[in-house]
């Protein structure tokens, strides 16, 4: 199952003292259909535990689970993938290693070049982005649109934007080709993850 729709990374400083899994849950409850656990913290039990937990609510609603830059935590959670930026690990020695057992997402940041290679090592999806200014990433790079629009016919893989999308920026990025529409803050740190969640759903079936 790859990326598609609402892809909502986590990040549990944002959860408005909810919790990590009742933020989740309610994006997903929203229409979320990926979720990645991204985590950097060093309590390896801490993070299989919750990465399980989490597994456990997407497989509760169809969607599609994965791991932010640490593929055996995701082989030993059962996730459906890895997720992996620049500095995080060499897709085509992730697939040698792990071959068709995890799917492999690659931050591509705003390089067209940098996803053809991502592609010719085996990624399964790649990210631009980002996409507008990011409340999470302030020094991000700005991925333009005319990158998606262009990726979207040249890769033969789905195209994700992440950065600063919301429901009410993100129409462009969907006719532009994106599959999927990767979140934080927008649904996690939202007073109701559910709604949030629910508005950029819309977009990918709400066209004309």
């Amino acid at each position: 199952m790859l990326p598609r729709g609402v892809y909502l990374i986590t990040d549990a400083a944002l959860c408005r003292g909810t919790g990590l899994l009742a933020s989740v849950r309610a994006g997903l409850a929203g229409g979320v259909r990926s979720v990645q656990y991204r985590d950097k913290g060093n309590d390896a039990a801490r993070r299989l535990d919750e990465a399980r937990s989490l597994k456990a609510l997407c497989d509760e609603a169809g969607a599609c689970f994965l791991i932010n830059d640490d593929p055996a935590l995701a082989a030993a959670c059962g996730a459906a993938g890895v997720h992996v930026g620049r500095e995080d690990g060499d897709p085509a020695e992730l697939r040698r290693t792990y071959g068709s057992k995890l799917m492999i997402g690659v931050s591509c940041y705003d390089s067209l070049e940098l996803a053809h290679a991502a592609v010719a090592s085996g990624a399964d999806y790649v990210a631009f982005g980002s996409a507008y200014a990011s409340p999470t990433k302030p020094g991000a790079v700005r991925a333009p649109l005319s990158l998606y629009r262009e990726a979207s016919v040249a890769l033969p893989v789905p195209v994700v934007a992440i950065g600063g999308i919301t429901a009410a920026n993100g129409r462009p990025l969907v006719e532009a080709g994106c599959q999927a529409l990767a979140v934080i803050s927008a649904v996690i740190d939202s007073p109701s993850p559910t709604a949030a969640a629910a508005g950029i759903a819309a977009l990918f079936v709400d066209l004309p």
